[in-house]
């Protein structure tokens, strides 16, 4: 097939600026190489000559480095985002209520109206992400809220809280589905499950680490005439603010971009993403038809619905988790201390199953298996009167919760391929589940406590429903996709086609094997 680069007609054939980016404009590679290279083909092997010995050492180390630039700070972020979306409902025991004086149900909208706007702007964050560079993107929004943070220490009526709560969610909208599609613009399919779940567990770890820094900081209560719950606002938003700066630095573009990775670096990486058969190896232009591609597609709406079982369930958790132990008979400070276990076992779960999911490439039984222990959770929440019994319970379901955000997530990255496409379907599923946020934010309330039969109801509704039988259905089409795939039974769809044609094709060519 003839070679058909993307070279200026007037460069009498130099090689593109694209080229250059991966290393291709050295001598060695123009001649032969880069005319016997097709279109969907992977970049001419650095490694050519070397045993499969040596090529595995080479991929250990590269896919090491990859762990170590990455992986640590987008934790960073992702903890700090968590903390800073959450931290409302330990500020709520310490007074926000009575010092704004607002109701159980103005707080409830408070919490609702985040998710709105938060919601509304995921689908699109993606294509922002892609179009103004993560390492642009993603710490200018992390500015943005992080002084919303801080602003929000100083409010003091419900209008002012409503209005920091609203751009708190528009700026932080672009991080959670941004961060997703860009690691698995890095990784292969079966290497990206344990790292999402790596970054997603940051989540658990806000968790427990923002009911012991909640607890530290009201000891500030009446410094400089300010109540301890806004010390909690304006500190954390101060180092987010900071982290946000420094993010300038620390976080890099996509691969064959990215300025920590040499030439030769920078090929092997998109070899391994075009060996994994993935496009986001390609450079691909924005088009609608990639946006109508994932409206059209029918797993972007069941994993939708998958992701609403656990998303809806997770917000409802972290938001009153404290107020649930509250409730049980303990005090303020001992309820932010006594939510640390749960998240901290949610937290080392997580990674537990990415990393099984990763190697037996079964994301759906992961799912199904995990979701019976929220759903165990949940029930004993519901039937229990003991407080020693319903705070196992929350043990339970922390860990039938967590676990299946980062796994659902990779499991529709892995199914859904083309650059852009991909980056649309993970905003609408991410932007669909956490929709559901303004749900978790007014099932919990005052007037129900101790016991909040109705809270525990819906969860636990979300959880059989949605997540076990979302996950189910899906598991169930997919193998069946497959069995059709193999079959040949699709073959007729690439008949006539060019590669070119067909690699464009996505997730859609016959030769595409979806994980179940």
């Amino acid at each position: 097939m003839d070679f058909k680069d993307k070279r200026d007609s007037d460069s009498g054939g130099s090689p593109s600026d694209d080229e250059k980016k991966i290393g291709l404009e050295r001598p060695a590679l123009e001649a032969g190489a880069l005319e016997s290279r097709g279109h969907g083909q992977p970049p001419p092997d650095p490694d050519a000559g070397l045993s499969e010995e040596e090529k595995a050492k080479i991929d250990r180390r590269l896919l090491w480095k990859l762990d170590l630039r990455l992986i640590p700070w987008l934790c960073l972020l992702y903890l700090i985002s968590f903390l800073d979306r959450t931290n409302i409902g330990n500020a709520r025991l310490f007074g926000l209520e009575k010092s704004l004086h607002i109701t159980g149900g103005q707080y409830n909208a408070a919490l609702s109206i985040f998710f709105v706007s938060y919601s509304l702007a995921e689908p699109l964050t993606n294509v922002l992400l892609k179009r103004l560079r993560p390492s642009v993107f993603i710490p200018a929004i992390m500015l943005a809220w992080g002084l919303c943070m801080t602003v929000m220490g100083l409010v003091h009526d419900f209008q002012g809280l409503m209005a920091t709560r609203f751009f708190l969610g528009l700026a932080e909208a672009g991080l959670f589905p941004g961060i997703n599609y860009y690691l698995s613009c890095w990784y292969r399919r079966d290497e990206f499950g344990i790292r999402a779940a790596i970054f997603f567990s940051a989540a658990a770890v806000s968790g427990s680490f923002g009911g012991l820094l909640a607890a530290a900081i009201q000891n500030m209560d009446g410094v400089g005439n300010k109540r301890g719950w806004a010390w909690i606002f304006i500190l954390e938003g101060i180092a987010t603010v900071l982290v946000g700066i420094a993010s300038f630095w620390m976080v890099f573009d996509f691969p064959d971009e990215a300025t920590f990775l040499s030439d030769v670096d920078r090929q092997r990486v998109l070899r391994r993403l075009k060996a994994d058969q993935q496009s986001s190896a390609e450079h691909e232009e924005f088009r609608m038809s990639y946006f109508w591609a994932s409206v059209k597609d029918w797993k972007t709406w069941l994993y939708a619905v998958i992701y609403m079982g656990c998303d809806g369930p997770l917000y409802a958790f972290s938001l009153f988790l404290p107020t649930i132990i509250n409730g049980l008979g303990y005090e303020s400070t001992t309820a932010q201390l006594l939510s640390v276990p749960p998240y901290a076992a949610a937290a080392l779960l997580t990674v537990a199953i990415g990393y099984i999911a990763d190697r037996t490439h079964q994301r759906g039984l992961c799912n199904l298996g995990v979701s019976v222990f929220g759903v165990v959770g949940f029930a004993m929440l519901l039937s229990a009167r003991s407080p020693g019994v319903q705070y196992a319970g929350t043990f339970l379901a922390a860990l039938g919760i967590y676990p299946c955000i980062a796994n659902t997530i990779t499991w529709a990255s892995n199914n859904t391929e083309g650059v852009y496409k991909r980056g649309v379907t993970l905003g609408f599923v991410i932007g669909w589940g956490n929709l559901n946020g303004v749900v978790s934010s007014n099932i919990y309330r005052q007037v129900d406590r101790p016991l909040y039969r109705i809270g525990h109801g819906v969860v636990f509704s979300y959880l059989v429903l949605f997540l076990l039988g979302g996950s189910g259905l899906q598991y169930l089409l997919l193998k069946k996709e497959n069995a059709k795939r193999r079959a040949g039974k699709l073959d007729h769809m690439v008949a006539g086609k060019s590669e070119k044609e067909i690699e464009a094709m996505g997730d859609v060519r016959p030769n595409f094997c979806y994980t179940l």
